[in-house]
């Protein structure tokens, strides 16, 4: 009897660290979700990034240039790896690399090769220099922000929006700054790193957030899993966290989606005040790290998204479960150097 075709699924974001991206938990979802059988091609940029020698995660593994190299390298790369793979679909799980595969869109398409992403508009109204400007035009509470393009206006910022403040990168970091000689120093280092403009936004204080969720591009919420940082890291990560039943951070979300029409998964980073109001404090355009959550709560997201893409019809979850844990934690891999140096000097390594 034939076996049917495995779908060939290539995702991003392996860097299981700990700051981590989301490719590890959207593999490990996509495994449980999918009836037939998966091939996942996994989509590195670095050589130490943990995913690439997990067993159980990736069937085979490509080296991809880094986001700044442009649409048209990583279209380069995606047309010789699809040569050999014939991917279905592939899932990219960071803010930087989405503008790339935006653009491709399309081109992908006529391969045979099937993204479930949001538009460029869409994209760029969560951006994080246009949230608060958003949040005016839909009734959405968000904090009052600055971009600041010259170390100069950074005094000008902290007279506006007073001490403390956030300091945040264009794609990742934020850092919490009491004092002016605090900001500067956060400026210096998050420039340095991301680029410039930086963000500064208005500091609030409350309860820390997050919901995940999925939108079909019609409008429509497909999944909301609302989850409360039960532990937070020193670099703002949640590495414990609850899923919760609230109807006023459901009402968000779908909000969001209805407005934008929103096609793909996203993470909402909510603070919710002492006055129990839902601050917006960052959308970002894909899902979060803690996704594999979604699946424990019986909304498996990355798996849905697998399907929609693939052109079946998904209705909206209408339950999950509440009060379930995820609970982060690392530990050593033992990988033999001729698989590192395999990766390294080939580009490629087969699990």
């Amino acid at each position: 009897m034939n076996q049917p075709k495995p779908f060939v699924i290539a995702v991003t974001g392996l860097n299981a660290i700990d700051s981590p991206g989301p490719g590890v938990a959207v593999i490990r979802a996509v495994r449980e979700g999918i009836p037939q059988p998966v091939r996942i091609i996994g989509l590195a940029y670095e050589n130490l990034e943990p995913g690439i020698y997990m067993e159980g995660i990736c069937d085979k593994i490509y080296q991809v240039s880094y986001p700044a190299a442009g649409a048209n390298a990583l279209l380069s790369v995606l047309t010789q790896i699809h040569t050999k793979e014939g991917i279905d679909v592939i899932i990219p799980n960071f803010d930087a690399e989405l503008p790339n595969f935006i653009a491709i869109e399309e081109q992908l398409k006529n391969m045979g090769i099937r993204c479930f992403l949001p538009s460029r508009e869409m994209f760029e109204a969560r951006d994080k220099q246009k949230l608060a400007a958003f949040g005016k035009e839909h009734g959405l509470m968000v904090p009052k922000d600055k971009t600041v393009h010259l170390y100069s206006d950074l005094a000008i910022a902290g007279d506006e929006l007073g001490y403390p403040l956030v300091v945040k990168g264009k794609f990742y970091e934020a850092v919490i700054a009491q004092t002016p000689e605090q900001a500067q120093k956060a400026y210096a280092k998050i420039s340095a790193k991301w680029g410039l403009p930086v963000i500064v936004q208005e500091y609030i204080a409350g309860t820390e957030l997050n919901i995940a969720a999925l939108g079909d591009g019609e409008g429509n919420a497909i999944s909301i899993i609302p989850m409360r940082k039960l532990y937070i890291t020193d670099k703002g990560k949640a590495w414990a966290g609850i899923t919760l039943e609230d109807e006023s951070l459901l009402d968000l979300a779908r909000k969001f989606i209805a407005v934008t029409k929103w096609k793909g998964g996203f993470e909402m980073e909510i603070m919710r005040n002492a006055k129990n109001e839902p601050y917006i404090m960052e959308i970002n355009p894909r899902f979060p790290a803690w996704i594999y959550l979604s699946a424990g709560a019986g909304q498996n997201q990355p798996a849905a998204l697998v399907k929609m893409a693939m052109g079946e019809k998904i209705e909206p979850y209408t339950t999950y479960d509440a009060g379930k844990l995820f609970i982060r934690y690392s530990w050593d891999m033992i990988v033999d150097v001729a698989r590192f140096q395999q990766f390294t000097a080939f580009g490629q390594l087969v699990n």
